[in-house]
């Protein structure tokens, strides 16, 4: 039913719930054979790897595998306490490789879940897409302007189907509010805030973890890999969570969580590559092993709109999403419109009117089908041949002004870029340093640029 908004107390603020599950929910599922059909040939199954056994990635192959004509044929991980278990379930078909480059040469391998640190995302998604692979790349797509670049034209030049972990997008709140957005009814939109806030201060991860003591059956060379060499700290392979506080293993948290939440502005308000991107911040208040910024605000430019970005890491307050007084991890969206503004998160979304501009204006009909869920999705275009809806020509669009941040940072000014011609302006350092220095024997694939 559509519903209309008033000038009146009750309904100056449009209030709507959805059925969409928390950050942390797992994706709708559908039956298997809505995917593929029923009585499927043994020629229609998915024989899938996994590259990277930790939490992330067995959520992703839970997901995955709930559809029979999955097949678990290989995994990989450099820690054998997490490459066993895995390997251990599905015995009857799987095959264990501690190297990705030998899982990647597995007869009759179709594709692969790429659910690594992120500094490992770029050369084994590139590896992936040469070998001809479909892939399900988890988020951040990469840490690097270069690294963005050349994982979008890998994909496009081996034809592979390649969808970004940003499992919200399969969310029913993101598409109605995509919908809302979409119709005109908050009239044009100037600014778009974003932030996702937490409190690990003053201790962080805490301190004195670094150690030249790597637990057996970890290969800690190959677990670094291309990024700079430093010492084993326990706290660092716990799970992502941890990969946030080193700046060599993710970026920060802004690439951490920032591709959740800049992905809806980038789809509703359908956003090219920025014009330019500013951010100040630092590490200000948190002590511990780690090395990342704990405060973080950005402004992203495009031709007609602000984007900014607001990350802590030492305050909890959420704004109007200050719903509990407790400290937690809160994020959230503002849309400010000249009729209205509407603010959201993963699971709600509330429109505040500005005066009676918006009187008479009805709630768009649901126009955007649901998701059968993000790696369902991902089975359906490795089939159909069709584009995942977080491809990456459509996720460098959240990812560049995201790796062009953390850069901005690092060098302390704004950094203008060209859209058209898909490059930094004017500033050679922060040209060179978009393309990475991997560590040897590892080298950045520059054919792809």
């Amino acid at each position: 039913m559509e519903t209309k908004i008033s000038d009146t107390d009750s309904s100056r603020r449009q209030f709507i719930k959805t059925t969409s599950a928390a950050a942390i929910s797992l994706p709708i599922i559908i039956r298997p054979s809505a995917l593929f059909g029923k009585g499927n040939a043994p020629s229609d199954r998915i024989n899938l790897g996994i590259i990277g056994c930790g939490g992330l990635g067995k959520e992703n192959l839970k997901n995955c595998v709930a559809n029979p004509n999955v097949v678990v044929t290989a995994a990989c991980d450099v820690w054998k306490d997490r490459l066993d278990p895995i390997v251990e379930k599905y015995k009857s078909t799987c095959t264990g490789y501690t190297d990705f480059r030998e899982l990647l040469r597995h007869k009759g391998l179709d594709a692969v879940i790429i659910a690594t640190p992120a500094h490992w995302h770029a050369v084994i998604a590139i590896a992936a897409a040469e070998a001809g692979k479909d892939i399900y790349l988890q988020k951040p797509m990469t840490m690097h302007v270069g690294e963005s670049f050349a994982v979008r034209n890998a994909v496009r030049k081996h034809k592979v189907m390649c969808q970004i972990g940003t499992q919200i997008h399969a969310d029913e709140n993101y598409r109605r509010v995509v919908e809302l957005i979409r119709s005109g009814n908050l009239g044009e939109i100037g600014t778009v805030r974003t932030f996702f806030v937490m409190n690990e201060a003053p201790k962080g991860i805490g301190t004195g973890n670094n150690t030249n003591k790597v637990p057996k059956g970890l290969d800690w060379d190959m677990w670094v890999g291309p990024a700079r060499m430093q010492q084993f700290n326990p706290n660092l392979v716990k799970d992502a969570f941890y990969h946030g506080f080193w700046m060599d293993f993710s970026g920060g948290w802004t690439p951490g969580m920032a591709p959740h939440i800049i992905d809806l502005p980038v789809w509703a308000l359908d956003l090219g590559f920025p014009n330019e991107v500013s951010a100040t911040g630092g590490r200000f208040i948190i002590k511990d092993d780690g090395d990342a910024y704990d405060n973080h605000e950005v402004l992203i430019r495009y031709p007609n709109l602000t984007l900014s970005w607001m990350s802590s890491l030492t305050n909890s307050y959420g704004f109007d999403f200050a719903r509990e007084q407790k400290s937690q991890r809160r994020l959230g969206i503002y849309f400010h419109g000249v009729n209205g503004t509407l603010q959201t998160d993963y699971s709600d979304h509330i429109i505040y009117p500005e005066g009676n501009r918006m009187d008479g204006m009805q709630t768009p009909p649901v126009s955007i089908p649901p998701s059968p869920g993000h790696e369902l999705e991902w089975l359906e275009c490795i089939k159909s041949r069709k584009l995942p809806s977080c491809n990456p020509d459509y996720h460098a669009r959240v990812d560049i002004p995201i790796q062009l941040s953390t850069l901005s940072l690092k060098l302390g000014r704004s950094i203008r870029f060209d859209p058209v011609n898909e490059k930094i302006l004017d500033d050679k350092e922060a040209s060179d340093l978009s393309i990475p220095e991997y560590r040897a024997p590892w080298k950045f694939p520059t054919e792809y640029l």
